[in-house]
């Protein structure tokens, strides 16, 4: 389990035994299932990256919504939406193997994760790395309910690919984008697991 979880786990859980304790059995029956669950959503199951190399993981667990043409500071490439329910693992990963050129945090709105708008509006945090082969850009996106992005990594680090850099709370999505050049491998509706589903690969 991520460490931040058991400071939202330990309070309805240690509440939920007293409550039990005096025989309140109903209201501590549910801050135990409260308790459960948040322990269930902080969840950080180990993952193994493919051995391929010229693989590009997918930088969380969930289901992608959209594959699209997308420009970025003028380069063209392609953008992959990955949507996260409250059922999924909330833990990021790094889809490539490289040094963290720039993190930038942005504010913004509180849209639904699953609308479109909420990649360009929403609150964020976007790591720009640097890979050997090409540059892959990747956002953290608060949605309606997630409005805690954590962040475990700094501008200048190095990270191998399927390597773990952060986590959003409670719903949410992660955009990634590729450059030209990169053969994309996924379609919208497929679901993902991060740091071990292949999204891509470099040609």
């Amino acid at each position: 389990m991520v460490k931040d979880g058991y400071k939202f786990a330990a309070p309805p859980l240690l509440l939920g035994i007293v409550a039990v304790l005096f025989h309140w059995n109903w209201p501590g029956g549910v801050l135990i299932f409260l308790g459960m669950f948040v322990v269930f959503f902080f969840r950080d199951p180990e993952r193994t990256p493919p051995p391929d190399e010229d693989a590009i993981v997918s930088p969380a667990d969930g289901r992608v919504m959209e594959v699209v043409e997308e420009s970025l500071g003028g380069k063209p490439g392609r953008r992959i939406s990955v949507f996260l329910s409250i059922f999924d693992v909330h833990v990021n990963r790094s889809p490539v193997a490289g040094r963290i050129t720039a993190i930038e945090y942005r504010t913004g709105k509180f849209y639904a994760a699953m609308r479109g708008r909420a990649s360009a509006e929403n609150e964020q945090n976007i790591f720009h790395v640097q890979a050997d082969r090409g540059e892959v850009v990747f956002k953290q996106i608060a949605g309606w309910v997630a409005r805690r992005i954590v962040c475990w990594k700094s501008s200048g680090d190095s990270v191998v690919r399927g390597e773990r850099v952060g986590m959003i709370r409670f719903g949410s999505r992660v955009d990634i984008w590729l450059p030209e050049g990169v053969e994309i491998l996924v379609r919208p509706g497929q679901y993902v697991a991060g740091g071990t589903s292949v999204l891509a690969r470099w040609k």
